[in-house]
């Protein structure tokens, strides 16, 4: 089956003001620059989004923000953006501050169709408040529930026609579960491949789980904090 759509903007038909969004990466590795541009452009808001964290002020998903499109942020770090730092104090942001491990869980399970699951991470903080404690092996463990999205928008290094995808170092985080957890998932490429041509062996996301495929272009691959040694 021939999933390649010819640009972020065809990938994204059908993304509606209010819609939750799964967004890949970590840090400003491996997020979906081409679709964070796209959505920027079709000025969709009110979103909630998932992601591990909101980019920087003029990058990723704080490009968003600087437009005010995201209603609801459900993330892990969130440091490096002053602007998503302003919209929190000020009350014009609803924010879910989630330890990164529990992010990454919800996630999976959302994909792999687990409503909820026990985890020690959080009991005894506010992460806990509201929620179902049990103690297994003599510890406590909070209740967290899956975690699913209208969209599941991520970027892979290499992809094929048929939606297989293959990460590259870090951007194999987040990508991968969030890949499997949207109900529409929209991957971006830095190639895009004949099926074939993918060693089976090392697909990351098959592509089952991918329902549009696009090769991007234009990537800048920022870093978020260079740091280099003095002369």
């Amino acid at each position: 089956m021939n999933k390649v759509v010819s640009n972020a903007q065809q990938g994204l038909e059908g993304v509606k003001d209010g819609m939750t969004l799964m967004l890949g990466g970590f840090g400003l590795c491996g997020i979906p620059e081409n679709c964070i541009a796209a959505l920027v452009q079709a000025g969709v808001k009110n979103l909630t989004c998932i992601s591990n964290n909101a980019g920087v002020d003029d990058f990723g998903l704080g490009l968003l923000l600087q437009q005010h499109q995201i209603k609801k942020m459900i993330s892990s770090y969130v440091g490096e953006n002053a602007e998503f730092e302003r919209q929190m104090l000020s009350g014009e942001l609803e924010v879910d501050l989630i330890p990164q491990g529990s992010l990454a869980e919800r996630c999976r399970a959302g994909g792999a169709g687990i409503p909820a699951f026990f985890t020690p991470a959080g009991y005894g903080t506010e992460v806990a408040e509201g929620k179902e404690v049990r103690e297994f092996n003599g510890k406590p463990h909070i209740l967290e529930s899956a975690l699913t999205a209208d969209f599941a928008l991520v970027k892979a290094w290499k992809g094929d026609r048929m939606g297989n995808l293959v990460y590259k170092g870090t951007a194999r985080n987040f990508n991968p579960p969030m890949a499997m957890a949207g109900k529409i998932t929209v991957a971006e490429v830095e190639e895009l491949v004949e099926p074939g041509v993918l060693d089976p062996n090392q697909i990351h996301t098959p592509g089952i789980f991918v329902q549009r495929i696009f090769q991007g272009n234009e990537y800048e691959k920022r870093i978020e904090q260079r740091t280099v040694r003095k002369a």
